[in-house]
């Protein structure tokens, strides 16, 4: 059962305009901008988180991102404005609630922090790989820190209850913090502090046998290995340490929204665009589009959108060929065992060089302009479903590389976790 606990966080002072300071404080994920994105956000804000979870902003050009005083500087940066006050912790343990609005769309999350057991027991299920390069990067950043910076997105089934519980919160009591981020995200955060509250969605939670991770599977992993580390080096470790938990946000899988993720072929493999038509018409019915445009098509499970330099089809699966397997029946499976790897020769989408990838949020121009300036072509894609994401980390198997893309991401900075 799902360990998912209230903790004392270090948040951005309630003092003067909080949600102007949260909003100055606040940032992307690291792993969303490049060192060049960072390094102008930081000159434009100083106060940006990604001076902490991007710390080579720091150091000239050039600097070594992995070099050991540069993460001394993350941690010097953290401490300074924890000793400054800009972060004050909670002197009780709590839950937060995380609301973000964007396009219309509104999805709350509770703030907790997560129990490592339950990750490595299979409650807390993933359904991608992690790349070692990259976890001990985080575990370095967690270890140096001795915290936890960036929440791990978490997703739960619908708890009967909770929802409604969530909402007369919300209702009842003022944010602590409301402002908008880039991208036009409006965010929200309040502070559950009241007994009763805090033993129903505990309660709730414990009673969840399998929690999801959404996003953030490295920081979830390294998170957990410096736990597993930690309780090594220790004589006699401590199970209520606060390393034995992660800063995570939990939200609903009906509040979630999961943009389409799609592929940008580089190089035609020796062949043709006719030879690339004839070879979808083995498995799907192909209709002419007309001129490619930056309009994103309606799709749904089992259609495609294909770009060439000036025309476009559209691609329905025919019935009776999509596998019945959790994995393999994916569309982003389908695409890659029928088209991208017999045709183009695309055999590890990971590393192949012919192919890139594109998420949702930049919509349907970007796969256009892609196709005119010289790639072979590019496919867009229905988006993965929240069930599909489940029923996969359920089978205890992996998603194929770069199939989810969720918007808006969790901003950093807001929450941290002291281990």
């Amino acid at each position: 059962m799902a360990k998912l606990l209230p903790f004392r966080a270090y948040r951005p002072a309630q003092t003067g305009n909080a949600s102007e300071n949260a909003g100055r404080l606040a940032a992307l994920p690291y792993d969303v901008v490049n060192e060049e994105e960072a390094r102008r956000e930081v000159a434009r804000e100083p106060l940006s988180f990604l001076a902490i979870d991007r710390p080579e902003t720091a150091f000239p050009k050039g600097t070594d991102p992995y070099a050991d005083e540069v993460y001394q500087m993350a941690a010097q940066i953290l401490n300074d404005r924890i000793c400054s006050g800009l972060y004050v912790q909670d002197d009780a343990p709590c839950y937060y609630l995380y609301e973000q609005t964007f396009r219309g769309r509104t999805q709350t999350g509770i703030v907790c922090a997560a129990s490592v057991d339950d990750y490595v027991e299979g409650v807390i299920k993933k359904h991608e790989n992690t790349r070692p390069e990259k976890e001990l990067d985080r575990i370095r950043h967690i270890s140096v820190c001795n915290a936890q910076t960036g929440p791990i997105f978490l997703a739960s089934r619908t708890a009967p209850g909770l929802s409604e519980r969530i909402r007369e919160i919300i209702n009842r009591q003022l944010p602590v913090y409301d402002f908008v981020s880039a991208g036009d995200v409006r965010n929200r955060v309040f502070v559950v502090n009241d007994p009763e509250d805090i033993d129903l969605i505990r309660n709730t939670f414990s009673g969840m046998d399998s929690i999801y991770i959404a996003d953030g599977h490295h920081r979830c992993a390294s998170a957990v290995k410096v736990a597993l580390k930690r309780r090594e080096e220790e004589r006699e470790p401590d199970p209520g340490a606060e390393y034995n938990y992660f800063l995570a946000v939990v939200f609903p899988e009906e509040d979630l929204y999961i943009m389409d993720y799609n592929r940008v072929v580089l190089d035609w493999n020796g062949h043709t665009e006719d030879e690339l038509l004839d070879c979808i018409g083995q498995y799907f019915d192909l209709s002419d589009a007309g001129t490619p445009d930056s309009h994103d098509p309606e799709l749904v499970k089992g259609s495609f959108r294909l770009y060439l330099k000036e025309k476009q089809y559209d691609l329905k699966l025919r019935d009776g060929i999509r596998s019945e397997d959790p994995v393999a029946g994916l569309d982003v499976s389908v695409l890659q065992d029928l088209i991208l790897e017999p045709f183009f020769g695309i055999k590890d989408p990971r590393t192949d060089p012919k192919i890139e990838f594109v998420g949702g949020i930049r919509g349907s121009a970007e796969l256009v302009g892609k196709a005119r300036e010289g790639a072979a072509c590019a496919f867009k894609l229905a988006p993965v479903s929240m069930r599909e994401l489940m029923s996969v980390a359920d089978a205890g198997r992996l998603m194929p590389p770069k199939s989810t893309w969720f918007e808006p991401k969790l901003l950093s900075g807001l929450f941290i976790h002291r281990i």
